[in-house]
Parts: structure tokens; C-alpha cells; sequence
């Protein structure tokens, strides 16, 4: 069975009834939806067939009418907007001419939920073919479907959560639920005041130490202050908790229901089981098509594509992570720096595959890479700076991430030389430690990549400062002067000896003193541009970090 022939829009609307709203139109008219695409206003629609487009900030009739017509030429299946929204006559003509469905967001539920909803229940991402399994029934991995199934069989809307109380999927008829079930879906979280009660009762106790149901007496913390009970049962693998299921519940389920929410438990395990495994492998194996496709030989294009990234101009993202500044180094302290690479890794993953259906990102040892495909006619770099730059907006600066970004590859011969600039920016960026620029192009970084590969060269060769620079050095070491530092500040402020003398904490008239014995010392013609260039020259490149002394 394949498992795409039953994510069409209908399927979603099932399933995902409590945040989305069929407006107008017939969901069954496209195919299976072939991709979850966020309406850029600025950039020129490029979908899969049969997409399902966020329209974040769409409203106004008119501009719903354009989008509509707009989408329809592009095959979309639907259209989500925020409600209210005013099915016009003229809209829900451009969606009857279109075939695109308009499609409602219930308020009070963020996009960003929505898009992660979708992607699990649409199973984006998958690399190579799918293979047709199920498990007790049911698609592998299909927790809404399960969910749903265990509804029935103890008739009682159920979510499935983690161990951190993020639902993983939910039933429907949960509005015969109460507004606590509510808010914990629109939230895709049960809220923290509802954790803590339970907690403080010692409910997690008594479920994760039970393979039983337990009955949960109504916290009455909800928006209305009526809450139903909860029969809740844990999730594990053997002595490993996965998980747990709720169950909003009128009465005391019956000992035939109490014994199928338990026989579910083990289903839903054997389920969770399945899709970290097949995460896992999906991981590795994107990871290993990115890496050939990086390399540029002869497996790139293979590569490419399987990625669906081929015949198409390509930008390549190289991103790491600085680490938090003050953290010690530790066993510990690395393998937190490597999950956190591995979670910004998978963020970027899903915010290039909302930017693009055909966006791919993985990490590549210490390095998460990031392949956008660009039209030909467009600032490829520019726009991908943008994407990267609204990432790292989004994700903070807990562990400093920065991305270099390469020009646009034209085919997958172009692919590694484009990966080689992106890592050359990146380079400059984790030399500068986080001070400044968070995103670079090689164009804005090209000198201090040049400078950088210098000192490689320099350090390989074992090359020493020479000529004035190094009888300056040398006349340091044996006195604990400070003639290279006057020199440095100098250079640094263009002559200006004011500006030069107060970055190293000393009158301008001492600074001038050292200035005339620097030269009497060293040897040096300060009125020389080819003299000031080669010590600047060696200043950077032989001894960049010499010691400063007191003065």
C-alpha cells in the first residue's frame, strides 16, 4: 500500500479538524498533497504538485482572490488562511475557476504548529522509496491514524505525547473534549500549569511506574474551569518510557476498554519504535547524499537527483555553531555541543523545506549544510543570505550558530566549488568568534579568507618574521619593550597618532617616542607604502598574535 495515496487535503481535514476549517471548495479534487509550502508575497510561487500553501498574512479578499488564481495555475491543492475570513462571491468564484480549496486556521494556533503538524502527518522528507508497512493495521508511523483507532475502541478522544507533554498526535472529536484538551492541541503542548498540578499529585509517578491505565481526577485549571477526567497510560519499550496517551473520559472506562487503552500502549510503543529508527536512518542517509553531492564527483549527480535538486541552479549553506562562550570543556560539554549541532541541523532542515519543497540539510561532521535551489533569473546568493539570516533570527543565540554562503552552483560539477566558498565564509566567521557578522558571503568576506589562507601557508612553510618587523620583535623579547605593539596601532589608526596612543592606553607623546625608536631600532621608512604594506603584510599574516605588554 502506499502510504502517499491517503494524504490528500480530505485526509488532513480529518485529522487535523480541530485547527483546520474547510471553507470552499471539494478537498478530494487534487491528488496526495505533495508538499507544505509558506506564501512568500515577494518571490514567485515554485511548488510541488498538489502543495498545501500557508498563506500567513493573507486576508483581504482581493489579495485571497489573486492568490487563488494565482496558486491554481501552479496545480496547488489548497490554500490555509488565518479565520475570520470573508468567503466573498469573488473568492469563492477564484476558487471554484482555481480547484484550489480554501482551507481555515482556527485562531488562537501558530503557524509554526500547523507546519510541524503537517509534516508529520504528511510524512514530508522521506529520501528514496517508501517502504509499505504497517503495524497492528496501521501505517508505520501514522500516529494520527492510530489515534484515531484508539478513539474508537474506547470512544474517547485521545492524544499521544512525549515525554516532554509535546503531543505527537491527536484523535478527533475532541470537541466532545473540554477547553483544557483545546488549548493543549493549539498548543501542540500540554500547558505548564497543567504539568505542574499533575506532577505535584504525583500522577507521572504512579503512570510511568504502572503498565496499567490510570484514572486522573479533573484539575479544574481549565479556561471555562470544567474539566473532564483522564485515563492516561504509559508509553514504553521495556523499561524505557517512550511516551504516554490521555484519554478525556466522562466516567471510569469499563474493564474491556481499560484493557484496550493498555493493548494500544504496546502498539503505539512498537509505532514511536519505527519512526525514531526510521529518523535515524532517514538521517544518515540524507546526510550521505548531501555529503556526495558536495563533493562534486561522479556520484554528485546521482545524488542530486535523488535529493530532486538536479537541473536547477543550487546555493549551498555551510552553518556551525560557536558553542556558548562561557561553557567549560568537558566530555559532557562536547556531547551537548553535538546535539545542539544536530538540533540546529534538523531546525534549518525544516525551515528551508517551508522556504522550498526541495530544499535539503544535513550535517556533515561539524558542519550542517544547507542546499537551496534558486531560479536562474535571481540573486541566488542574496536571497539565501535572507533564509539564513531569518534562521538564525528564529533560533536565537544559545549556541551562536553562523552560516557562510556560497554563489549558486549551475549543475553538480559547480557543486563543490560552491560548498569550498561557503566554508571559506564560514571560516571567517568562526575566526571572528560570533563579534559582528552572523551571516557572509565570500564576496564580503574575501579578504580575511585570503588572510586566513595565508597563515595556513605561513604556518605550513614554518616562515619567521623578517627584516624590520623581526629586529623589532627580537629588540622586545631582549628589552620588554613595546615596539611591535606601537607599530600594530599605528598601522591600524593610519598614522593617526592620537587614535593610535589611546588603543594602547598611553600619551600621545610616548607614543611618538616609541614611534621614533621603532624606527631607529627596526630600520623601517614609515613615509614607504611599500614598507608599511609588507610590515601590515607580515603584522597579519607571520605573527598575528603577538602579546601585548603593560606599558
Amino acid at each position: 500500500m502506499d502510504l502517499r495515496s491517503q494524504r490528500g487535503l480530505g485526509r488532513v481535514l480529518a485529522d487535523l479538524g480541530t485547527l483546520l476549517e474547510l471553507l470552499h471548495g471539494d478537498p478530494g479534487r487534487a491528488g496526495p498533497i505533495g508538499g507544505v509550502v509558506i506564501h512568500d508575497p515577494f518571490e514567485e510561487p515554485v511548488l510541488p504538485r498538489y502543495a498545501l500553501v500557508l498563506g500567513v498574512g493573507i486576508g483581504a479578499p482581493a489579495e485571497l482572490e489573486q492568490l487563488l488564481l494565482t496558486l491554481g495555475g501552479h496545480g496547488a491543492a489548497g490554500l490555509v488562511v488565518r479565520m475570520p475570513v470573508t468567503v466573498s462571491p469573488e473568492v469563492a468564484a477564484a476558487a471554484e475557476e482555481s480547484g484550489v480549496a480554501l482551507v481555515g486556521l482556527t485562531p488562537g494556533a501558530s503557524w509554526a504548529q500547523l507546519a510541524a503538524m503537517l509534516r508529520a502527518l504528511l510524512g514530508e522528507g522521506d529520501v528514496g522509496d517508501a517502504r509499505a508497512e504497517t503495524l497492528g493495521g496501521i501505517p508505520s508511523g501514522d500516529l494520527f491514524a492510530l489515534a484515531n483507532a484508539i478513539a474508537a475502541l474506547i470512544d474517547a478522544p485521545v492524544t499521544i505525547e512525549d515525554l516532554s507533554f509535546r503531543v505527537l498526535a491527536f484523535s478527533g472529536r475532541q470537541d466532545e473534549a473540554d477547553a483544557s484538551r483545546v488549548e493543549t492541541i493549539l498548543g501542540r503542548q500540554v500547558p505548564e500549569r497543567f504539568s505542574r498540578v499533575i506532577a505535584e499529585r504525583g500522577v507521572f509517578r504512579e503512570l510511568y511506574g504502572s503498565d496499567r491505565p490510570v484514572l486522573v481526577e479533573p484539575l479544574l485549571l481549565g479556561l471555562d474551569g470544567v474539566d473532564l477526567p483522564r485515563v492516561a497510560v504509559a508509553v514504553r519499550a521495556g523499561d524505557e518510557a517512550l511516551g504516554s496517551i490521555w484519554a478525556a473520559v466522562r466516567a471510569p472506562l469499563s474493564p474491556d476498554r481499560t484493557q484496550a487503552l493498555a493493548d494500544a500502549a504496546r502498539l503505539v510503543a512498537l509505532h514511536l519504535l519505527r519512526i525514531r529508527a526510521g529518523a535515524d536512518v532517514e538521517r544518515r542517509l540524507r546526510a550521505d547524499l548531501v555529503s556526495t553531492a558536495l563533493e562534486g564527483g561522479a556520484g554528485a549527480r546521482e545524488a542530486l537527483d535523488r535529493l530532486g535538486l538536479a537541473d536547477q541552479p543550487v546555493v549551498v549553506l555551510a552553518m556551525a555553531t560557536l558553542g556558548r562562550p562561557d561553557a567549560h570543556r568537558s566530555i559532557a560539554g562536547d556531547a551537548d555541543l553535538a546535539t545542539e549541532r544536530q538540533r540546529l541541523a534538523d531546525g534549518l532542515a525544516v525551515h528551508l523545506s517551508a522556504v522550498h519543497p526541495r530544499c535539503a540539510a544535513a550535517l556533515v561532521g561539524d558542519v550542517a549544510y544547507g542546499l537551496v535551489p534558486v531560479a536562474p533569473d535571481v540573486d541566488g546568493e542574496t536571497r539565501a543570505g535572507r533564509i539564513a539570516a531569518d534562521f538564525l533570527d528564529r533560533v536565537g543565540d544559545r549556541a551562536r550558530p553562523v552560516i557562510g554562503v556560497g554563489p549558486p552552483a549551475q549543475d553538480a560539477a559547480g557543486l563543490a566549488g560552491a560548498r569550498a566558498s561557503a566554508d571559506r565564509a564560514l571560516r571567517v566567521l568562526r575566526a571572528e568568534g560570533g563579534r559582528g557578522r552572523r551571516v557572509a558571503r565570500l564576496s564580503d568576506v574575501q579578504v580575511e579568507a585570503l588572510v586566513l589562507e595565508l597563515r595556513d601557508l605561513v604556518s605550513a612553510r614554518g616562515d619567521r618574521p623578517t627584516g624590520p618587523v623581526a629586529r623589532l620583535f627580537a629588540y622586545d623579547e631582549q628589552h620588554n619593550t613595546n615596539l611591535v605593539e606601537t607599530l600594530r596601532a599605528w598601522l591600524e589608526a593610519f598614522g593617526d597618532v592620537v587614535a593610535a596612543s589611546a588603543a594602547v592606553y598611553v600619551h600621545p607623546n610616548t607614543f611618538r617616542y616609541r614611534l621614533r625608536r621603532l624606527t631607529e631600532v627596526g630600520g623601517i621608512d614609515l613615509t614607504d607604502p611599500e614598507a608599511r604594506f609588507a610590515a601590515m603584510l607580515q603584522l597579519r599574516v607571520v605573527m598575528p598574535t603577538a602579546p601585548r605588554r603593560q606599558p
